[in-house]
Parts: structure tokens; C-alpha cells; sequence
């Protein structure tokens, strides 16, 4: 919470369909009581309060039902998504500063050492001078809209031709 607002955009809106909003992400189906929504009365400090689908975290009955757990499932399509996922898996291992210090002479410079955990597998992986990380297949940049905003679906009939030949290279 800041300012008294949930910083996980909770209450979601209620819309009949899902839609991609105006920030990329999509807003997914929640039903309102009209639109046949399901509604539970909770209790909360000696009040009785009603609450709808606006509330509830997005998930996946399959998933939940495999792991008998909840599951959070929501799409990440975005730039950002990407980033964050090449940021922890190229981010290197943990790392740590010490310093080495004789109790006997008073030294007034410290000599430092960067150090780092390498974990036995790590460690045996790069002796044996294996591939640390690889790209299979070849990242190729795909223009994948209109020069004035259009979006652009891509069919098994119609993808092979915008591949061969972008709309930057023509």
C-alpha cells in the first residue's frame, strides 16, 4: 500500500472481455455481479464486506490442480519482461569484499582482494571449458509493426515473406 492505494493495482476493473490496455498489459476478463461475477461475503474487524472477481489474482486451475498450490499466471510480453530475465540468468555468481590484516603490525594501508563463490559445478564446468551460456537459434530482429502503429498477426500462410524480407531492408 502507499498513499492508500494497492501497489498491485488491485481492484482490478471488471470488463466483459479480455483486452490489451493502453500500456501493453492485458486486462483480463473479471465478471461483475451483473455479468454473472461470483461474490463472497468476508468478515473483517466485526464488519460483514462483499467481495468480487476485482480482487482475486489471476491463475490457472490446470496449473493449480498440478501442483496443489495457487499459481499466479499473467502474461509478460513486454520489453521489460526480457530484461529482467537476461539480467538474473547473465548476472554472474555472488561476489564479496574481505581484507587480510596481521594483528602485530599496524599497517595503514589494507590490501583488498575481490573474491567469489564458485560452486563445485560451476567450477567443473569451466575447467572443462564447456559453454557457459548460448543463443539456439539466432536471434533475428522481426519488424513487427506498421510504419503508423498497426498491429500485425502473423499466420502460418503469410509469416515466411515479412521474414525473408523486412520491412527496413525493401
Amino acid at each position: 500500500m502507499a498513499d492508500g492505494k494497492c501497489t498491485k493495482r488491485y481492484p482490478r476493473p471488471l470488463v466483459a472481455e479480455t483486452v490489451t490496455g493502453n500500456d501493453g498489459y492485458p486486462v483480463y476478463r473479471r465478471r461483475s455481479k451483473e455479468d454473472n461475477g461470483r461474490t463472497i461475503k468476508v468478515k473483517v474487524q466485526n464488519q460483514e464486506i462483499e467481495i468480487g472477481n476485482e480482487f482475486i489474482v489471476p491463475y490457472c486451475p490446470l496449473l493449480s490442480r498440478i501442483f496443489e498450490t495457487h499459481a499466479n499466471v499473467e502474461s509478460c510480453h513486454s520489453a521489460k519482461s526480457i530484461k529482467y530475465l537476461c539480467k538474473y540468468v547473465t548476472k554472474g555468481s555472488d561476489m564479496t569484499v574481505f581484507g587480510i590484516a596481521s594483528e602485530n603490525v599496524n599497517d595503514e594501508i589494507s590490501n583488498f582482494q575481490m573474491g567469489r563463490y564458485v560452486s563445485t559445478n560451476e567450477a567443473l564446468w569451466r575447467l572443462l571449458s564447456f559453454q557457459i551460456h548460448e543463443r539456439y537459434p539466432t536471434v533475428v530482429h522481426l519488424a513487427v509493426h506498421l510504419e503508423n502503429g498497426q498491429r500485425v498477426y502473423f499466420t502460418e500462410a503469410n509469416a515466411a515473406q515479412p521474414a525473408e524480407r523486412p520491412p527496413s531492408m525493401r
